[in-house]
């Protein structure tokens, strides 16, 4: 936790983007912000989503990606200028195998909670360019992850980065994400979260109850943004 700060502030409004043949809305092409930016409970001042079904709303107001990724990111398909995620605030010291959710974070006058961590989509890939971007980043679990905003103020690029809380049960976003996008045979991983539902969002506690059922989930639109294409075979045996 030591040195932790953030690196780049971004926002973005909402523009087309070319997904098989097909326009859709999204606010994940983003641009660095130089001097302070307000922060309320949606999220920054100037920062647009495109579905807000799925994204944005006060348990996603703001994203945070680690700086740590971009190296991987340019072994795997090439050097990515920051913000190369749609993230709102890119930010070193910090990885999802540290953010614990329920953590509460203070970043210059702003206090931030995190919630959950980003579960990729489509729009990815087709920001990107690179068909199965989505997939690949569920699979390296470099997803980064969304915090609610506690208290409104301002924060800008460089600010550190102070944990103010960190719950005691321990479930950070990697290991929510392992869980209930990537390992999802795993019923005692399933089970261990479950024993503390307040930590997971109500949709999540809600989805690994119904797999431990025996309804596995069909992750194919989200990843691939079409139910006819053939869906990812990450690690989902029933």
């Amino acid at each position: 936790m030591s040195g932790a700060r953030v690196l780049v502030v971004s926002v973005g409004a909402v523009r087309p983007l070319n997904w098989r043949g097909r326009a859709v809305a999204s606010g994940i092409g983003k641009t660095p912000v130089d001097g302070p930016v307000e922060v309320a409970r949606l999220g920054l001042t100037g920062d647009e989503q495109g579905d807000r079904k799925n994204h944005g709303g006060p348990d996603k107001a703001v994203l945070l990606y680690p700086s740590e990724h971009y190296d991987a990111w340019a072994q795997r398909v090439g050097p990515l200028t920051r913000p190369a995620f749609g993230e709102n605030l890119t930010i070193s010291g910090i990885l999802e195998s540290d953010a614990v959710l329920g953590s509460v974070y203070a970043i210059g006058t702003v206090v931030l909670q995190v919630t959950q961590p980003r579960r990729p989509c489509y729009k990815l890939a087709a920001h990107h360019g690179i068909p199965d971007m989505a997939v690949i980043t569920q699979q390296s679990g470099r997803t980064g992850f969304y915090c609610r905003v506690l208290r409104p103020g301002r924060l800008r690029a460089g600010d550190r980065i102070d944990r103010l809380f960190r719950p005691g049960h321990g479930i950070t976003a990697a290991e929510a994400h392992r869980v209930v996008n990537v390992d999802r045979a795993d019923r005692a991983a399933a089970l261990r979260l479950l024993d503390h539902p307040d930590a997971l969002p109500a949709s999540w506690a809600g989805l690994l109850r119904k797999r431990l059922d025996g309804h596995l989930d069909d992750q194919t639109n989200r990843l691939h943004g079409s139910a006819t294409v053939t869906p990812d075979t990450t690690k989902e045996s029933a």
